[in-house]
């Protein structure tokens, strides 16, 4: 598929084909696409929670109880299940940024000293500026987790593998669940991942995509 084509196929999966599971080599790539999104500077705030088994489905239905029940369904008959998790302003300390930095002079980003330190300035001038000045220090990491959000949604459309992003989720249980706050995380949203069974009425074919006209939402200048 061209990525018109990949656009079009794609939409938000309702109910999945319990007998069709995500090969060992796509669940592969699904991993690449979480590690390799853009983030603001290379902070790459998050962590990621994957549920292949039904032992591992069952925990994540934890976040689906009460209010939620709605989504419960969308969890255990997906074949893999993924939870983005967002650092909290506690997990995004100096420790966390000095680590980030020696990863990437390992990786061989930093040319020289110099250039090391200089993006370790940086990445302190913009954490002050989200800490001090916008106060939003929590809220701009999770905008990090909503952009790899999109880039993951893309990219498994691209491999043919239908998705369900879920906001509605109980994000306390689920941090309770998988201890997620002890550790300077808290959840944000569900993905589920694998492929649309026939009878789903929210599928393209039975429900057409709607969109707002592009002279509306698009300005050239």
């Amino acid at each position: 598929m061209n990525l018109q084509e990949t656009l079009n196929w794609r939409y938000t999966t309702k109910e999945y084909d319990t007998t069709k599971k995500i090969s060992d080599a796509d669940m592969g790539e699904v991993k690449n696409l979480l590690r390799m999104s853009p983030s603001s500077i290379n902070l790459q705030p998050w962590h990621f929670i994957i549920a292949e088994t039904t032992e591992g489905k069952a925990r994540m239905t934890k976040g689906t109880q009460g209010f939620f029940h709605f989504n419960e369904l969308k969890i255990t008959n997906a074949s893999a299940v993924v939870l983005f998790c967002s650092k909290t302003s506690e997990g995004a300390d100096d420790t966390f940024f000095k680590h980030l930095l020696e990863v990437q002079d390992k990786d061989g980003r930093f040319p020289n000293e110099d250039i090391k330190n200089g993006m370790y300035g940086g990445m302190n001038a913009f954490g002050d500026i989200h800490k001090y000045d916008l106060k939003d220090y929590q809220h701009w990491m999770e905008k990090q987790v909503y952009l790899n959000i999109g880039n993951f949604l893309l990219g498994v459309a691209s491999l043919g593998i239908d998705a369900t992003p879920m906001e509605g989720i109980d994000v306390k249980a689920l941090d309770e669940e998988f201890g997620l706050r002890a550790k300077g995380f808290t959840s944000l949203v569900v993905v589920s991942l694998g492929y649309r069974a026939a009878s789903d009425f929210n599928s393209t074919d039975k429900t057409p995509k709607s969109r707002l006209a592009e002279s509306e939402i698009i300005t050239v200048i």
